[in-house]
């Protein structure tokens, strides 16, 4: 099984940066990142089950969503490249959110099945890196 492990120091609330990240249908604050956001269905961004496609590749459903412990779990449907439905299998990606002495320690884990676990890694590492930086650079 593959994985990839980002994360990132911020200097804001646990509350400020949980309410800035919650809603799955809301990433507003990863311009640059995210150029596009459809939302696929009915189901609202605090729904288990939402669902979007981002940057009009990346086909994703909201798993769990638990507020008390600041996270959400999210599966990959479909995306480009090494992350195709044909590539890998049971990916599930996850945000959680820790209180630390002077702000929130965010963690962006994930984990899959693939035959190339090693591409997959190296594909997504850096969308994640980008999207920790812009939410670091949002709530700065």
């Amino acid at each position: 099984m593959g994985h990839c492990y980002n994360t990132i120091n911020i200097n804001a609330p646990i509350d400020k940066v949980w309410e800035t990240i919650r809603n799955f249908h809301d990433l507003s604050w990863a311009e640059g990142v995210i150029t596009s956001l459809r939302i696929v269905g009915a189901k609202q961004g605090d729904e288990i089950g939402a669902r979007r496609v981002l940057n009009d590749a990346f086909h994703e459903t909201l798993t769990e969503l638990d507020a008390a412990q600041h996270s959400f779990s999210y599966s990959i449907d479909d995306g480009p490249g090494p992350i195709a439905k044909n590539s890998v299998d049971n990916y599930i990606g996850s945000v959680k959110l820790s209180q630390t002495h002077n702000g929130t320690f965010v963690e962006w884990r994930s984990s899959f099945e693939s035959t190339n676990s090693k591409e997959v890694a190296e594909f997504c590492d850096p969308i994640y890196q980008a999207l920790l930086s812009a939410l670091q650079e949002t709530l700065s």
